[in-house]
């Protein structure tokens, strides 16, 4: 199978149909030496997802911007309060109490990226579904991956 077109599959599997259609089109691909199989996609030189075993994707906070431009995209999204946006930024956990509203395709293990008044401040993995985060009031929702004041970063 083609690697774009196997991106797109993921993308759409993942995050909703169409979300595909807004992969940016100058996109390169790194393989395993081993396996043959892709490893991860880059825009220029930034990073915009790693391949998970598992076929799941690992996206970044920059694709995740990118792909925000979709509705479908949206509803695997959580935002946050004022309170939390500095906390979250520097890669703590997302608790329950501190979303505002939670999209409703939001699984157990699924990448969630997180929103501050409609702008990315960093991806994470959920812990809760988008039911449990709404209606409990304690508890860690998301655990944050990649945020960002990430140490990788140099910001």
């Amino acid at each position: 199978m083609d690697s774009i077109l196997k991106i797109k599959h993921s993308l759409d599997a993942l995050f909703g149909n169409g979300t595909s259609k807004y992969l940016p089109k100058d996109i390169r691909f790194t393989y395993s030496k081993r396996t043959g199989r892709i490893q991860h996609v880059y825009q220029s030189d930034a990073l915009l997802c790693t391949l998970r075993t598992d076929g799941g994707l690992a996206i970044t906070t920059y694709f995740a911007k990118i792909l925000l431009k979709s509705k479908n995209f949206r509803e695997n999204c959580v935002e946050v309060d004022d309170d939390s946006k500095p906390f979250i930024e520097n890669g703590n956990s997302v608790f329950s109490k501190h979303v505002i509203w939670c999209g409703k395709n939001i699984l157990i293990g699924s990448d969630v990226p997180v929103l501050h008044k409609n702008n990315v401040i960093a991806v994470g993995k959920a812990t809760l579904s988008s039911k449990m985060i709404k209606s409990l009031k304690k508890g860690a929702a998301i655990k944050i991956r990649d945020s960002l004041k990430s140490p990788d970063r140099g910001e």
